[in-house]
């Protein structure tokens, strides 16, 4: 650490009679954001905001003014005019995405006759760079710290440490970051003259667009020990502004010292862009009396006046190009909401919908071949659909879309080889994007027991490549999800070949793949679905058809929920339904009130039948309290919007798919 090493400031000599030492400044944070703000009763500049993010504040310039944050350095080397030769700064911020070939500037320290730069901490997209003047050289000595990506939109706290030839870099009291200089930092870098600029260049270009919350000049030592370990990492704090930590302003109080900005967006209709950018923001819906969040891609309801299921009315019959055995709803910022139908004929394949004026209207074509389902999911910030293609060519292959943003249009990305597949999953594990596909059987040989395969996103080449495989039977369904800090999967096995009663199996994250967790006894399983309530997680399992080779085949049985039992550390049978050749199970939620809706498709004699929706009931389980009329019933899928909440259901053995609207008081 620096403070343990010779101390290398450049001293002044004083003499008052007796020789005596002093630095050129204290050896005591300097906190260079709060000498540059306004002293307390001055009135702030209008280009100054005071913004919280994400619970915590910082200052914002705007406009067009880019020296409203500087003071002389004078006023901090008082005992001499050198800045110390050894030293390390401490800054937090918060900057969204930053374009490629885009500097901002978190400080420099500008001499004002000459304009010369002394010395500047300078972000980029992803890279950090320190400046400084290499002393009798003419030119600027650049540190450049690569692959450090702090333009993510979140709050990060960064320490730059200088002594000698070495700089060193501590990101969130991570890893420390060393590099090696070409000559030493000078210990006679001249300050008179010159003027700190906090947020700029002492120009307009390189202004910096995030939220900084601190910046602080340590002279003569090493700030990390001083700031690590902390509970918070990216918010560790050596000195922080008064009034970015002052509580909340009391009402009695006339008006806040700065202009304050909530990040809130107020709007009457529909809802505003959620993507990356906004994560973290608010949105009050004055119109359904909302108070939501956005979460990255979508928003999250934290406040809204609960509403309770009244009843179930028709809203639109979507006649789609041949029998649909999959819809799957999703949205794309900016774009609006989409569906995906899963059709069985190859021409003209599978259709994509767009929502317009209340119903859904065709968008766009996609040729597949006897489709079984879609899946929507993000890599990055790029969109994806995936189609389970079931068609008997060799090879059969699935495809990979991606959204051209430019097009507008799903175009196709990768394809890989699958065996009569029924269903995609995709989820994320540590920062990595997976895909795993449900193998229902080989064409050739009819074999039900073979590999269903997990893929993963390979950021250099942008496909997905094998990175697992599990063995299946008859494999029909993949749903993942998480219990804290652990990530399941778990598949619905059909099939073994002779008979319906085989095991499904839940498999846990362990050791960088998927191991074996636990083995649920099912019949023709076809879904799993998964959902928590009061923080109990449940399984439901959609069980279809009992087939062997003695007596008849059975359609009306009981598919049955689980609840994971934390002592036991397993799930347990918590309720069984009775079913009818059940296909998929749909949860969702309206106000506080909690559903389940099943897929009943044929009951032996019959594919028309009612669907059921079950209503949470706490200690009484599920209870039915709606049926709707359904034929050839696949898939359930429940969405919500501005103009109010739907259920949308396929039909296997129609071209007709429709779509319910949820009436609530």
């Amino acid at each position: 650490m620096l403070a343990r090493r010779s101390l290398l400031l450049t001293w002044v000599m004083l003499t008052t009679g007796v020789q005596s030492w002093r630095p050129c400044t204290d050896l005591l944070p300097v906190d260079l954001l709060a000498r540059a703000l306004p002293h307390p009763g001055q009135v702030p500049p209008p280009q100054l905001q005071m913004v919280q993010s994400k619970g915590s504040r910082g200052l914002r310039l705007v406009g067009t003014v880019a020296t409203t944050l500087t003071f002389p350095a004078s006023q901090i080397f008082s005992n001499c005019e050198y800045f110390p030769a050894e030293f390390s700064l401490v800054v937090t911020f918060k900057i969204q995405r930053l374009k490629p070939k885009r500097n901002e500037y978190i400080f420099s320290l500008v001499e004002e006759a000459s304009d010369s730069l002394l010395l500047g901490l300078r972000v980029s997209g992803n890279r950090l760079y320190f400046l400084s003047a290499a002393l009798g050289v003419g030119r600027r000595s650049r540190l450049s710290f690569k692959d450090v990506g702090l333009d993510d939109n979140r709050w990060h706290t960064v320490v730059l440490a200088v002594t000698g030839l070495y700089a060193t870099l501590t990101i969130d009291c991570g890893l420390s970051l060393e590099l090696k200089q070409v000559q030493s930092f000078p210990s006679t870098l001249s300050t008179k003259g010159s003027s700190f600029f906090i947020g700029s260049r002492r120009s307009l270009r390189g202004r910096f667009t995030g939220l900084l919350r601190q910046l602080v000049l340590l002279p003569g030592s090493d700030a990390t020990p001083r700031l690590c370990p902390t509970s918070d990492p990216s918010l560790a704090e050596l000195s922080i502004p008064q009034v970015l930590k002052s509580p909340a302003l009391q009402p009695e109080q006339r008006g806040p010292v700065y202009p304050y900005e909530a990040e809130a967006r107020v709007t009457l209709g529909d809802p505003p862009p959620c993507a990356g950018a906004e994560e973290g923001q608010l949105w009050f819906n004055a119109q359904r009396k909302g108070l939501f969040i956005c979460e990255g891609l979508s928003w999250r309801t934290l406040l809204q006046h609960q509403q309770r299921l009244d009843y179930v009315e028709d809203h639109q019959d979507l006649y789609t190009s041949s029998e649909t055995f999959d819809v799957e709803v999703f949205s794309i910022p900016s774009e609006g909401l989409f569906l995906a139908a899963a059709n069985r004929d190859s021409r003209p394949g599978s259709g994509i919908y767009k929502w317009r004026n209340g119903s859904f209207q065709l968008y766009q074509n996609i040729s597949t071949q006897e489709a079984r389902a879609w899946k929507h999911f993000t890599v990055g910030e790029q969109f994806f659909l995936v189609v389970a293609n079931s068609g008997e060519a060799e090879p059969e292959l699935s495809v990979i879309y991606r959204w051209n943003q430019r097009r507008r249009r799903f175009l196709r990305h990768q394809t890989l080889e699958t065996h009569a597949a029924l269903d995609w999953e995709a989820f994320h594990i540590h920062d990595h994007s997976f895909l795993v596909v449900a193998n229902h059987r080989r064409a050739r040989d009819s074999n039900h027991n073979i590999q269903s395969v997990i893929y993963r996103w390979d950021a250099a080449t942008k496909m997905f490549e094998v990175n697992q495989t599990l063995s299946t039977s008859g494999a029909y369904d993949w749903e993942f999800f998480s219990v804290g800090p652990y990530h399941f999967l778990v598949v619905a096995n059909t099939f073994d070949g002779q008979t319906t009663s085989v095991s499904s199996t839940v498999y846990i994250w362990l050791d960088g793949c998927f191991q074996t967790f636990q083995s649920i006894p099912t019949v023709g399983a076809t879904d799993w679905e998964t959902f928590q309530i009061d923080g109990r997680f449940f399984l439901a399992v959609a069980n279809s058809q009992k087939v062997s080779n003695r007596g008849p085949n059975l359609y009306s049985l009981n598919s049955t929920v689980y609840e994971l039992n934390r002592l036991t550390e397993t799930f347990i049978r918590f309720q069984d339904i009775v079913t009818h050749s059940a296909v998929d199970w749909e949860f969702f939620t309206i106000g506080e009130e909690k559903f389940l809706v099943v897929a009943n498709s044929h009951d032996g004699s019959s594919y028309s039948l009612n669907s059921v929706v079950y209503r949470w009931q706490g200690y009484e389980g599920f209870v039915p309290v709606h049926s709707l009329p359904t034929f050839g019933c696949r898939d359930w899928e429940y969405f919500s919007i501005d103009g109010g909440s739907f259920l949308v259901y396929s039909s296997a053995t129609s071209r007709l798919s429709k779509v319910f609207k949820l009436k609530t008081y």
